[in-house]
């Protein structure tokens, strides 16, 4: 048995009931998030653990605290200046901030994720107060297992790392991408109910190429070109290493890598440690769970579909590779797949005999996939050629590039298609290639229209159309937090793959009627508990979960019992009791 910290851990008394045993008292026990109850330490408490005076006299509990903290978030002036309010509250009284944060779900998570969260990796070093996570560079690599040591929380079950390449639709972002790691372990949380104590951020600083960041003064990042090729790969090598001996039991997740190395850290990984790529298989989980959402309100399957997508980056690919995996599971030969999926990059189609990345191959064309389209030899075909001759009724959008999709290609999809599917999932909302209302008025109101960022309802007509998002996070807390119960030595292809189909079956259940093809985010907890119990059954079927005592047993009472909750327990100052987290 791991206790969580040398300073507080939960236990359970005689009774069972839990309570939070701590060896730290006074100032420094209300300077640490995870023991800060402010205001709501009893009269008792306060006693017992050196905090008499220390606080107001007006004991509150944790209702009135919420409501006083949401009043002063909404005084807030702008976006960005609440997403600093709530990552101030959280690193004050971290229990507090969960609370708040899923008691207003639908207003909070646009800020403390996508696409605030853009502003946030932005503004990181300009607005930075408090250290989260931890940062590994060249300087300090080769300690990296002493660093991890030396880190305050000792069970550490789930990494979110990113080295800051390819963040969301705005690219090199340096040292700033630690954001999006605590950003994404938030929604772990809230969503997934993984405990916020078992959780590590991690940016690994290779430098950056961005100029305006280099020539900065106040950036906080090293002052580096970006490592590549062997010293890159060395210094990853060097923290995968140092994970696998301090915290063998720890899912990695691969986060905002960009292309030219997330597919190859994915290969190299994915059979040696329990990781998975967020943009490659998680990107594609709700892309796929999107389409399949689509196509069961069309009354069609999957299989007949012919998909267009754009974009051929680790996104991109990643929900080109999902698709391919869902039809495949409903029947098709690779060669009848590869006849229905169309990828298109910056130059046009890809195409094997113009490909250099060894990625793109699965899913590249041939020239003879379009030789009577009237194509010149000396090019390939554009998106609007694509669209023309191959007559897609499912259009992609995974580029960062606003307003790719034109008023003509849209309209193309509309005349071959009576109700064409156009997902432009690019984030944040500014990097969309088209808005809703613009698809709704170019194809009548025709389209199924779905977006990576949170969009508005349109009305069109007098008719209202909801625009559901494709938010990653109705996926990767459920698989995380499945990978962590089950302790995986590995996240297999099917346990991915099982995600998508989980969360499809849940819109099915409980959207589609609605006329939602994705959910609101207000049913993320619902949905991270359908997705943690499937892909648990799954893993323990195919092998990935080392826990095979949960073979047989209720694995949605098992999930439930796990999840962590938001609340205050009691504490005790160096009391002996048994461990809720045997």
């Amino acid at each position: 048995m791991t206790t969580l910290s040398d300073y507080f851990d939960y236990r359970l008394d005689a009774d069972g009931n839990k309570y939070v045993e701590v060896s730290i008292r006074g100032v420094t026990l209300l300077r640490l998030p995870a023991t800060n109850k402010g205001t709501a330490f009893n009269v008792q408490e306060r006693i017992e653990l050196g905090l008499d005076g220390l606080l107001p006299p007006q004991v509150t509990d944790m209702e009135q605290q919420l409501d006083r903290v949401y009043a002063n978030y909404q005084k807030q002036a702008n976006d960005i200046s609440k997403y600093q309010f709530l990552r101030a509250l959280q690193d004050r009284t971290e229990v507090l901030f969960y609370a708040l944060l899923e008691r207003h779900l639908d207003e909070m998570v646009p800020i403390v994720y996508t696409p605030t969260i853009g502003l946030a990796v932005q503004q990181f070093s300009s607005n930075f107060t408090t250290t989260r996570g931890l940062t590994f560079s060249a300087a300090n690599i080769d300690r990296a297992e002493t660093i991890l040591q030396n880190y305050p929380l000792h069970d550490v079950r789930m990494i979110v790392v990113t080295d800051s390449s390819s963040i969301l639709g705005i690219g090199d972002q340096g040292m700033g991408g630690l954001a999006i790691c605590i950003g994404k372990l938030g929604l772990y949380t809230v969503g997934g109910g993984m405990c916020p104590f078992q959780t590590l951020p991690v940016n690994l600083d290779v430098g950056t190429n961005r100029a305006e960041l280099l020539d900065d003064p106040f950036y906080l990042g090293a002052h580096t070109k970006r490592l590549h090729d062997q010293p890159y790969f060395e210094l990853v090598d060097k923290f995968v290493n140092a994970v696998k001996n301090v915290w063998p039991k720890a899912i990695i997740q691969w986060e905002d890598f960009a292309k030219n190395v997330a597919f190859d850290l994915l290969a190299k990984y994915k059979d040696q440690v329990s990781c998975f790529n967020d943009d490659i298989q998680g990107t594609g989980a709700v892309a796929l769970a999107g389409l399949l959402s689509a196509c069961r309100k069309k009354g069609e399957t999957l299989a007949e579909q012919t998909v267009v997508v754009v974009g051929a980056g680790a996104g991109g690919f990643g929900v080109a590779t999902a698709i391919k995996e869902g039809m495949l599971r409903e029947g098709l030969t690779d060669e009848q797949v590869l006849q229905r999926i169309f990828v298109i990059d910056a130059h046009g189609l890809v195409v094997k005999e113009a490909t250099t990345e060894a990625y793109k191959l699965p899913l590249s064309h041939t020239q003879a996939s379009y030789h009577d389209w009237g194509i010149p030899d000396d090019r390939v075909p554009n998106l609007l050629e694509v669209v023309t001759h191959a007559k897609p009724g499912v259009l992609l959008g995974l580029t960062g590039v606003p307003g790719l999709f034109s008023e003509a290609v849209v309209k193309t999809m509309a005349r071959n298609h009576p109700q064409p599917i156009i997902f432009p999932l690019s984030n944040p909302t500014a990097n969309c290639e088209a808005t809703p209302e613009d698809i709704l008025e170019w194809t009548q109101g025709t389209a199924m229209v779905a977006t990576g960022s949170p969009s508005a309802d349109v009305e069109y007509q007098g008719r209202r159309y909801p625009i559901g998002q494709g938010n990653n996070a109705f996926i990767f807390p459920g698989l995380g937090f499945a990978a962590v119960l089950g302790e995986c030595s590995r996240i297999s292809d099917a346990m991915v793959l099982e995600s998508a189909y989980a969360l499809a079956d849940y819109i099915a259940e409980n959207c589609i009627a609605a006329g939602l093809i994705f959910p609101p985010v207000s049913d993320l907890k619902q949905v991270s508990l359908l997705v943690a119990t499937r892909v648990l059954a799954k893993a323990l079927v195919d092998g990935s979960a080392t826990r095979q005592d949960l073979v047989g047993i209720d694995l949605e009472a098992y999930v439930k019992a796990h999840l962590w909750k938001a609340e205050y327990a009691p504490f005790k100052y160096a009391g002996p009791a048994s461990s809720c987290w045997d």
